[in-house]
């Protein structure tokens, strides 16, 4: 279940309750959803019944038990608890990870596409200047990434080149390459400064774009060590240390992302994404003589769908994702 699923489960939640008549208030469009801050209860937290409270004539905590009353029986659901003043948190069952490995692994670099941007039309202009171009045709991407009719100066799918290319340099990326540049372009928020290119080239783990593909060799590089002792990957239940959460968050990511006109929220989550994974890699492969189990089976599972993710993200930024660095 993603963070967008659970806001439409919340949102059911609230209209079964004006059904049922135990709340009188209009179905508001979309229930905020986000994760649990650092102490709190569960995975997730609403704080749908607060803004309903008033409108409603009722108390937050009275709001909050209604609907906390409707999903109970919510499959997906481990636990709903009321926190504060009528907060609803949510833990999510165990094998929904599972099913969330399963889907991204089942959808491949397109996991996070949807349609929430069907019917809509959308023109961008290239603008004056390399980084303008790049934004643009990142942008193009990231709209029918979501459903959007896309215009632009360019033929459908051509790639528009950041400056005249000469010999050598035919696409014209200058010194630094193609994705060095890009990734130059896009990590900064449109309103600041493009990155200095040049400690990009660096492989060392200061460098975030070397971070982020690195992290995809290495669940590449997993999945190949765990062919060599004889066991694949399987998803089930395991501990991910926080990565299944951001996993989860890669669809509203790039969702945002296309929404707000902002590439370097999906440049800023694969690092999230990346330090996780490369922090998780230890516990996937058994150590010294120990026999891969299921949970070595789930870890790995874990690991390609978080190397998938990463290759998605980076295809939607224009930027290649090696299998070996």
């Amino acid at each position: 279940m993603t963070p967008a699923d659970l806001s439409l489960t919340v949102l059911r939640a609230v209209r079964r309750a004006v059904d049922d008549g135990a709340l009188r208030v209009d179905v508001p469009p979309r229930a905020k959803v986000e994760r649990a801050r650092p102490g709190g209860a569960g995975e997730y937290a609403s704080s749908i019944a607060l803004a309903l409270a008033r409108p409603a004539g009722r108390s937050a905590l009275d709001v909050a038990g209604i609907l906390e009353e409707r999903l109970r029986d919510v499959p997906e659901l481990r636990s709903v608890e009321i926190t504060g003043p009528g907060f609803l948190n949510f833990t999510l069952r165990g094998d929904a990870d599972a099913d969330l490995v399963r889907g991204i692994l089942a959808a491949g670099t397109s996991y996070g596409h949807g349609a929430a941007l069907a019917g809509t039309t959308v023109r961008l202009a290239g603008g004056d200047g390399p980084r303008a171009v790049v934004v643009a045709e990142t942008l193009a991407r990231l709209l029918r990434s979501q459903g959007a009719h896309v215009e632009t100066g360019a033929d459908d799918g051509e790639r528009i080149r950041v400056r005249p290319g000469g010999p050598g340099d035919p696409d014209g990326y200058g010194e630094y390459g193609e994705d060095v540049t890009r990734w130059a372009f896009l990590r900064a928020a449109p309103h600041d400064r493009a990155l200095d290119p040049a400690p990009l080239l660096v492989p060392h783990e200061r460098n975030p774009l070397f971070r982020v593909r690195y992290a995809h060799s290495r669940a590449r590089r997993l999945l190949v060590n765990a062919r060599q002792l004889g066991f694949s990957p399987e998803p089930g239940d395991c501990d991910g240390a926080g990565l299944p959460g951001l996993l989860r968050d890669h669809p509203p990511v790039l969702l945002s992302a296309a929404h707000h006109r902002a590439p370097d929220r999906v440049a800023r989550h694969l690092e999230a994404v990346a330090d996780a994974l490369l922090a998780f890699q230890h516990a996937v492969l058994p150590l010294g003589d120990e026999k891969p189990s299921a949970a070595h089976r789930s870890r790995l599972a874990l690991a390609e769908a978080a190397g998938t993710v990463l290759a998605g993200g980076l295809s939607a930024l224009g930027i290649s994702a090696p299998d070996r660095i």
